[in-house]
């Protein structure tokens, strides 16, 4: 119990409770006077507040005689349309309740900022949201099999060979049958190649020795005569080069947790009892519910 006392994520629970509470308060009260509407010192103060925020100045008196008529006209509107039950099973308007009623506990759960050791925790936990990607430093000499048709293989077999005597200083800016294609690539990350040439020959990447002339190797073009420069493992980075991003995934981890524990709190007033579609029923056109 001590330690549940303690648990940061509790007393914000019990914040929102507190939150939610007054705004269910004042709900009741305004709904006890139906035909009451009070347009009070804070609500005039937010009105000119809005104004200034969109046109970086104060209101005139008459532009906020003007924003008060129009907030007393949104009110009388949105209660005789709530008193017609026109908010009923609209779904804009539940999606939009939703969200307003998720906020409060985002917001709260938003309040808690991660210590060091959470941080670490957190980047421990999820190496993979933050691990770098694999990369790859290559030369490509790209052969058309289209263009050179029964002479590929031949081809493909001498210019290897040509391109092995030269070693990895070979020139291969001339030679090719694509334009369209860079020669050189510098750390290009995994991801990338697989965009450009194909997850295969990204593969295939992966397992050519360094600093020797491979192939041919197919891709979406072709096919192509390879030299693996340099290749640079994917890493899990420090928390020191990926603060920020750690600090924003634990954030957003911690308002998902806030969400579902404030839904289930609310969960549990209610009884929910669905009633499935008897046997057949879809078969007459009726959908069944999935739970």
């Amino acid at each position: 119990m001590r330690r549940l006392a303690r648990e940061p994520l509790l007393h914000f629970l019990l914040l929102g409770a507190v939150i939610f509470g007054v705004f269910a308060l004042a709900s009741r009260n305004e709904a006890s006077r139906p035909g009451a509407i009070v347009v009070t010192e804070g609500r005039i103060a937010s009105l000119a507040t809005a104004f200034a925020r969109v046109w970086q100045r104060p209101p005139t008196e008459a532009e906020l005689d003007g924003l008060i008529r129009d907030h007393v006209r949104d009110e009388v509107l949105a209660r005789e349309a709530m008193a017609l039950g026109l908010d009923r099973d609209d779904t804009i308007i539940r999606r939009r309740l939703r969200q307003k009623l998720e906020f409060v506990s985002e917001d709260v759960a938003a309040l808690a900022e991660p210590t060091e050791a959470q941080l670490r925790a957190y980047l421990s936990d999820n190496p993979d949201t933050f691990r770098t990607d694999r990369r790859f430093t290559f030369s490509q000499v790209h052969l058309d099999p289209q263009r050179r048709g029964e002479r590929l293989a031949g081809d493909a077999a001498r210019l290897l060979a040509q391109l092995e005597r030269a070693g990895p200083r070979a020139d291969v800016s001339t030679l090719g049958d694509s334009r369209m294609l860079e020669a050189q690539y510098a750390a290009l990350p995994a991801v990338e190649v697989a965009r450009q040439f194909g997850d295969r020959f990204a593969a295939k990447l992966g397992q050519l020795p360094v600093r020797q002339w491979q192939g041919p190797i197919e891709s979406g073009y072709g096919v192509h005569l390879v030299l693996v420069s340099e290749r640079t493992e994917g890493r899990v980075p420090a928390l020191e080069d990926v603060r920020a991003a750690v600090r924003r995934e634990w954030l957003n981890t911690r308002r998902q947790a806030a969400n579902e524990t404030f839904y289930q709190s609310l969960l549990s007033r209610y009884t929910v009892t669905i009633e499935r579609p008897r046997a057949g029923a879809n078969d007459r056109g009726v959908a069944g519910a999935r739970p």
